[in-house]
């Protein structure tokens, strides 16, 4: 299933560089405020679920684009065909392919691909995590003031706000530095091969985090919600980290958690 994921994976990827070429002939649509589709996505999204439907016709889907199909199946695949669109239409390189698949309500594999670099983050539930097929771990970051932090600034519902920018001033005084690139699944996949320390976000939808959150799992760092607690695929507001600043992370995030996002 993995090698099929991979496949898929590598199809939208050539479309998007494809597409990368010539950005200014789009076609380009807004779904709401600050969200944008692009017929790249809806290209890439395409090829992924008829290269999965091949291999697994009974299979449900969840895509960003597409919705969801058939969801009598315990198979689910959760597909991202292009996360980071807003920085792909701006010729920023920081955006990715993302899918993981879900049995019985837990995810089993993984598969981020950042096509303008050519890597491949992998996989599959007890068996770890890998770049470019070379085993990956979370940084060994054991203090918070010493650790590069990722995130994600609300850019469609503003409902949040204050709370975040809250988030946002107390971590940056007790870390090393906060990024914020535009792609949360890459943001995860850094996490899991130990380029960023940790992250954390509100807000976000399974299929920018499922196949992360494993990754992560399987390269030995901690998933949670905001409030330390397992609900992150349902909520969407996600923290992850290295074993040892996860619970710094969290103490520092939970007093400004508001009520209606607290389990």
């Amino acid at each position: 299933m993995l090698n099929i994921a991979v496949k898929a994976a590598r199809r939208a990827g050539a479309i998007i560089n494809r597409a990368s070429q010539d950005i200014g002939t789009l076609t380009i649509k807004s779904k709401n405020f600050n969200d944008f589709v692009s017929e790249v996505d809806v290209a890439a999204e395409r090829a992924i679920i008829d290269t999965l439907k091949d291999a697994y016709p009974s299979h449900g889907f969840l895509g960003e684009e597409s919705g969801s199909t058939s969801h009598q199946s315990d198979f689910i695949w959760i597909i991202d065909p292009l996360d980071g669109t807003t920085n792909f239409l701006h010729s920023f390189p920081q955006y990715c392919v993302s899918i993981a698949l879900q049995h019985k309500g837990e995810i089993t594999q993984a598969v981020i691909f950042e096509p303008n670099r050519n890597d491949l983050y992998t996989a599959t539930k007890g068996r770890g995590a890998f770049l470019n097929d070379k085993r990956i771990r979370v940084s060994k970051c054991d203090k918070l003031q010493e650790a590069l932090i990722g995130t994600g600034f609300p850019f469609r519902d503003f409902k949040y706000l204050d709370d975040y920018l809250n988030m946002f001033k107390s971590m940056i005084q007790k870390t090393t530095g906060i990024r914020r690139a535009g792609s949360a699944a890459l943001d995860l996949a850094y996490v899991a091969s130990g380029a960023l320390d940790g992250f954390w976000e509100i807000g976000l939808s399974p299929w920018d985090i499922a196949a992360g959150g494993l990754l992560i799992q399987e390269a030995g760092g901690i998933v949670t919600d905001l409030s330390g607690q397992t609900g992150w695929l349902e909520s969407g507001n996600i923290l992850v980290a290295s074993p040892k600043i996860h619970d710094d992370m969290q103490a520092i995030i939970a007093s400004h958690i508001p009520a209606t996002l607290k389990n």
